[in-house]
Parts: C-alpha cells; structure tokens; sequence
C-alpha cells in the first residue's frame, strides 16, 4: 500500500528533531455546498534540525517513532 504524502507549513520547531507541520485541506460544507478550510496539525521526524517555522515541507507516513510522530519529513519546498 502507498504511504501517504501531504504538504503544510512548520507552526513549531521547539522540539528535538521534531517539527509541527499545520496540513490545510478544503471541503465542501455537506449543506451550503460552500467550500471550507479544515487544518490539521502532524508531528514529523527531522533528523538534521533543518527547518524553522514557516517552512513548507512535504511529510511521509511511516513506521510509528514514537508516542505521537507518525510522519517522516521528506523534503523542504523552497517558497
């Protein structure tokens, strides 16, 4: 099975190898049928401490590292 790929912007780099990544997504409303923004925040694995807050990454799923980070850091888009 393909592990998921998803792209967002760094809200938090505080922690030890360890960045916040906010994910935005649009949905259209079930009963206005208007589309709305819903963001969701993932903990990711940064090995190098790389990326500071502000930066837009792309995050993979893998293995669990530990109780919360499921999502490895793949690349920092430059933008």
């Amino acid at each position: 099975m393909p592990k998921r790929i998803l792209q967002g912007v760094v809200v938090s780099d505080k922690q030890n190898k360890t960045v916040i990544v906010s994910v935005e997504r649009r949905m259209m409303h079930p009963i206005y049928k208007k589309f709305i923004r819903r963001s969701k925040k993932y903990a990711a694995h940064d090995e190098t401490n790389t990326c500071k807050i502000g930066d837009v990454v792309r995050i993979r799923e893998c293995a669990p590292i530990s109780k919360t980070k499921r999502w490895e850091l793949i690349q920092e888009t430059a933008e």
